[in-house]
C-alpha cells in the first residue's frame, strides 16, 4: 500500500512534464552534455553497411523496429481483436455550416464494454475549393476527452476515467459540461477546417488510463495471457496500447469515403507526440508524422543526457515505457538504439518535429538532432531532409519543402496555433505542391 501511494504521489506531481519533481537534478547546461556516438542509421548490428533501399527496408528497418520493441517501448501484439466501428453521430451542418462532424465509436469487445470514441470534423466544401471530399485528415490523441477539445455541446462526454486538472475543467476524474472546449487552444478546428484539412481525435485514456495502476484497464488485459496481470518486460505499457489505438482509429478512416486515407497525418504532443512517432514507425499507413515537443522517449537524443533522462522518466512514469527500458535508468550510453533512428524508420514518409523555447525539459535541440541525424535514411530514397546541425532560430521553420521539417516556437511546453500552422504549411507541400 505504501508503495502505491508513493507511486501515485510521483505522478500527481510529475504529468505536468515541467517543472518536474526530479527537475532539480536535470541537466540544462550544454557544455555538460557527455561526448557521445550514435548508432548509425545505415549499420546493422552486425556490422554490415546499408546502401541501398531493398537493404534498408529488408534488414536494416526490420531490425532498427525490433530494438524499439524490445528494448523501449515493447512488443506490440500481433492478436487482432474483432473491433466494430459504429457511427454514432452525423451532422452535416455543424459549426455554422462549416463542417460535416462524426462521432464513431469504435468497439474492442463483442460486449461493447471496451471502446474508443472517434471526433471527426471534415471541411464542407461550400466557398472552400481545398475541401473537396476526400480530403486530407490530421489525426492525434487529446488528453483529457474529446469534449475538451472543441467547445460544441453535441460532442459526447467522455466516459472514461479521466486526471483532474483544473486548465480542463476536470475534476471527479470524470468529463462534464464544465469541460466542454477548455483545451480549444490545442485543437484550433475552425483553422484546419478553413485550410481544406479534417481533424480526428481520440481520448488517450479511452484506450489505456494514464496512471500508474492501469494494468487491470484499458486495452491492455485483452492481450494478456491465462493468468497474466500485467506486461512482461518485453511487452508493450500504455505508450505502445497509445500508439496502437491511433492505428486503429487509421483503420476507421480508411474506410470513411471522405477521408483521403492516402494522407492522413498523426500527429502528438507531449507523451502523445511520443505515442505518434512509435505508430508512425510501426504503421506505414500514416503518410505524415508529427512530434510536438516528445522530449525524452520521443525525438529527442537521450545520449544528450540533457532536461528528462531515462531513470527520471522511468522513476516517475514507470507504466509508459516497457519493463525493459529500465534496464537504462542511468545507462543512456548502452541503449542499442537512440531516437533519430525511430525517426528514420518513418523514412521515405516526411516527419515534421517542433519544439518550445520554455521547454528545455524536452531538451529542444536533442529534438532536432533527432530529426536531423535521421537524414541517411531517407537519402537513400534521394528525398532532401535538414541539412545542418545546427538549429535554427526562434520561430524560424527550415524544412518546409523537405522531407524533415522543424521549428521552435516561443513559449512553453504546449501545441498552440503557431504550431499547427506550420504543420499544415509542411502538410500542403506533401500533399498538395509535390
Amino acid at each position: 500500500m505504501r508503495k502505491i501511494i508513493l507511486q501515485s504521489l510521483i505522478f500527481a506531481v510529475t504529468l505536468a512534464a515541467s517543472p518536474n519533481v526530479f527537475a532539480q537534478e536535470a541537466n540544462y547546461d550544454e557544455s555538460k552534455v557527455p561526448a557521445y556516438t550514435l548508432p548509425e542509421v545505415l549499420v546493422t548490428q552486425s556490422g554490415q553497411k546499408v546502401s541501398t533501399v531493398k537493404d534498408w527496408e529488408t534488414k536494416r528497418r526490420p531490425e532498427i523496429l525490433a530494438l524499439f520493441s524490445e528494448h523501449v517501448y515493447g512488443k506490440t501484439p500481433t492478436k487482432k481483436l474483432p473491433i466494430r466501428f459504429e457511427v454514432t453521430d452525423l451532422d452535416e451542418n455543424a459549426l455554422g455550416g462549416k463542417a460535416t462532424r462524426k462521432q464513431i465509436r469504435g468497439y474492442f469487445t463483442a460486449d461493447k464494454s471496451k471502446y474508443m470514441d472517434i471526433l471527426l470534423y471534415l471541411p464542407n466544401a461550400e466557398n472552400n475549393p481545398s475541401a473537396a471530399r476526400p480530403v486530407p485528415v490530421f489525426v492525434g490523441l487529446n488528453f483529457a476527452g474529446n469534449q475538451t477539445t472543441h467547445a460544441d455541446p453535441a460532442i459526447r462526454l467522455t466516459q472514461s476515467w479521466v486526471r483532474n486538472r483544473e486548465d480542463a475543467g476536470i475534476t471527479g476524474n470524470k468529463g462534464s459540461d464544465e469541460s466542454r472546449g477548455k483545451l480549444a487552444k490545442r485543437w484550433p478546428v475552425e483553422q484546419i477546417l478553413a485550410r481544406g484539412y479534417g481533424v480526428a481525435t481520440v481520448f488517450c485514456g479511452d484506450i489505456q488510463p494514464d496512471r500508474p495502476d492501469n494494468y487491470g484497464e484499458g486495452v491492455l488485459p485483452l492481450f494478456y495471457e491465462k493468468g497474466q496481470t500485467k506486461p512482461a518486460d518485453d511487452e508493450w505499457q500504455t505508450i505502445g496500447a497509445w500508439a496502437w489505438g491511433l492505428s486503429r482509429a487509421m483503420d476507421y478512416l480508411e474506410t470513411d469515403k471522405d477521408v483521403n486515407s492516402k494522407q492522413v497525418a498523426v500527429v502528438g504532443h507531449s507523451r502523445l507526440g511520443k505515442a505518434s512517432l512509435w505508430a508512425g514507425a510501426q504503421d506505414e499507413r500514416f503518410a505524415l508524422v508529427i512530434s510536438n515537443d516528445s522530449g525524452e522517449g520521443g525525438a529527442a537524443i537521450t545520449r544528450r543526457e540533457y532536461g528528462e533522462q531515462i531513470e527520471r522518466i522511468n522513476t516517475a512514469l514507470p507504466y509508459w515505457f516497457s519493463g525493459n527500458y529500465k534496464k537504462y535508468n542511468g545507462r543512456e550510453a548502452d541503449l542499442p538504439v537512440d531516437y533519430h533512428e525511430l525517426i528514420a524508420l518513418i523514412a521515405p514518409r516526411p516527419v515534421y518535429v517542433a519544439s518550445a523555447s520554455e521547454d528545455q525539459w524536452a531538451d529542444p535541440k536533442g529534438e532536432y538532432l533527432g530529426a536531423y541525424h535521421a537524414g541517411p535514411a531517407y537519402a537513400l530514397y534521394g528525398k532532401p531532409t535538414l541539412s545542418s546541425d545546427t538549429p535554427p532560430g526562434l520561430e524560424v521553420p527550415i524544412g518546409q519543402k523537405t522531407w524533415t521539417g522543424y521549428h521552435v516556437r516561443n513559449g512553453k511546453h504546449d501545441i498552440l496555433l503557431y504550431d499547427w500552422t506550420q504543420f499544415m504549411n509542411f502538410a500542403d507541400f506533401h500533399f498538395r505542391q509535390k
